[in-house]
């Protein structure tokens, strides 16, 4: 069961988890200043990660977290293009991911970005996948 922060209304994985304390808006509201082909990225990565099971989406200012038990991605709208950051129990080695850092619990965050629906691939759902499997570990 997912707990709600009191003061910002957001939902987490466990109760009083650690978190910046902003207030969250809609995933309308996250892309209203960005171009189209941003928010069609996003849709094709929820409708992929929705086959894995469920998906809440956390949507703030910056972007929107996506968590089923863990957090699974942040995608991020920016001037030159969606930011992906993915969460994956490995390394991978990929022209299009552009940093990695390994995270407290161990995981690896890539970086890489999204112009459009058609930079979610099958490569990339395929690592989708592996992070939402990731995220319940």
């Amino acid at each position: 069961m997912r707990w709600t922060c009191p003061q910002c209304d957001r939902e987490f994985a466990r109760a009083r988890q650690s978190h910046v304390c902003v207030p969250g808006c809609t995933v309308d509201e996250t892309f209203a200043d960005h171009p189209a082909g941003q928010r069609a990225a996003y849709d094709a990565v929820v409708e992929h990660l929705r086959r894995e099971g469920p998906v809440h989406e956390d949507a703030v200012r910056i972007g929107v977290f996506l968590k089923s038990e863990g957090k699974i991605a942040e995608l991020r709208p920016k001037a030159r293009g969606l930011t992906l950051l993915l969460f994956l129990a490995r390394e991978v080695d990929d022209v299009r991911i552009r940093r990695r850092e390994t995270t407290a619990q161990g995981r690896v965050m890539h970086t890489l970005r999204l112009l459009d629906a058609a930079d979610v691939d099958d490569v990339v759902r395929a690592w989708l996948s592996e992070a939402y499997a990731a995220a319940d570990a």
